[in-house]
């Protein structure tokens, strides 16, 4: 694919041969000051080098200010689930579908290969190339933010370098987790890769081990590539921000309601709206108290286990996806699965593509430890 990509877009033509190919004779003469650079790098002219480098360069000032000005009137975001096939690799036409239905149903934005995407599970090669199979295919229908962040600073700027490349419209950047850094640590590590482009920093404590404190925040949203922060600790925070100017998506889907309407947040980065887009997108657009309150029990229930396990074992009950897993996630019980059913069919008709509502049994699913 890389060559292809670079073929195709910019002009340059990689040496594909195999390894066993003879290798051309060596040179006697003195090497040039050119000879420390890759071989590769060495065939390329002068021109193309630059088109490379200009293809990987941090997103234009232009550029940015027109991704911004479209993403900060973003409403309705989904946290997009990733599909796979019995061996565990990207079911790509399921993925497709999946995404054609959102966008039919109000979805303006996705973030790609985020923790309900399971980004955590993808090698990056899989990840860029999700990012650009999505660019290319819907790229002109919403936006798409690719969650390219790392608890590697290095690797952060690396795969968002390359996510824009491929032509996505913002990054989604968390901040370090596990080995977590000091508040200097942190404050350097966003200021680099907001560098690289549009960025939405990602503040969830639960799963990081570490809040994103308010200065951070502050400071970083003078940056020209500061987007906003999706927002994961409540509503009293997010109504601190807007009232500071400060964009915010919610990141709790049962409160995302009244955060958008009651407290400030321009909308939300939503996982229960892989299921019911259109609702999701009624509740972002017009305030309807009545509708949040139908949609709670359903919404507390996909979060009964750690996200994403619910949603992959509820799209694939509702025959969206197929029902395969990669480890270390594994389907809810029965118990829940028939808890969940009763749920899903109050709003079956909400549900774009589903048919029909199945329990499913245990050996129905597939668990995948290698792909």
């Amino acid at each position: 694919m890389t060559h292809r990509y670079l073929q195709a877009h910019i002009g340059l033509r990689c040496d594909t041969r195999s390894v066993s190919a003879p290798l051309p004779r060596q040179s006697s003469r003195r090497p040039s000051a050119d000879s420390d650079r890759p071989a590769v790098l060495r065939k390329w002219p002068a021109q193309p080098r630059a088109a490379l480098a200009e293809t990987l360069a941090p997103v234009s000032l232009t550029q940015t200010q027109e991704s911004v000005a479209v993403l900060k009137k973003t409403r309705l975001i989904t946290a997009v689930k990733t599909p796979y096939r019995e061996d565990g690799k990207f079911d790509l036409r399921a993925y497709d579908a999946h995404v054609q239905r959102q966008i039919e149903n109000g979805v303006e934005g996705l973030i790609v290969g985020g923790t309900t995407g399971e980004g955590q599970l993808m090698s990056w090669d899989e990840h860029v190339m999700l990012i650009a199979h999505t660019v290319n295919n819907f790229g002109s229908q919403l936006q798409v933010i690719g969650n390219t962040g790392s608890n590697s600073t290095r690797e952060a700027l690396h795969a968002t370098e390359q996510g824009f490349a491929v032509g996505m419209d913002a990054a989604l950047q968390i901040n370090p987790y596990y080995g977590k850094t000091s508040l200097d640590g942190l404050m350097a590590h966003f200021s680099a890769v907001l560098h690289e482009g549009p960025t939405i920093i990602y503040n969830v404590p639960s799963r990081t081990g570490q809040d994103i404190p308010d200065h951070i925040v502050q400071r970083l949203q003078h940056h020209p590539n500061w987007l906003g922060v999706k927002e994961c600790t409540g509503n009293n925070r997010i109504q601190s921000y807007a009232d500071q100017g400060i964009i915010c998506w919610s990141g709790n889907d049962d409160e995302a309601h009244d955060s958008r309407h009651n407290h400030g947040a321009q909308g939300v980065i939503s996982v229960t709206s892989n299921i019911i887009p259109g609702l999701f997108s009624q509740m972002m657009h017009t305030h309807n108290a009545e509708l949040n309150s139908n949609l709670q029990e359903l919404m507390a229930w996909l979060f009964c286990e750690p996200n994403p396990v619910p949603l992959n074992t509820v799209m694939a009950m509702c025959g969206l996806i197929k029902p395969v897993f990669r480890l270390p996630y594994v389907p809810l019980n029965r118990e829940k699965r028939e808890q969940g059913a009763k749920l899903l069919q109050q709003v079956q008709e909400h549900i774009p593509g589903c048919k029909d509502i199945q329990v499913l049994n245990d050996d129905d699913f597939r668990i995948v430890s290698k792909y």
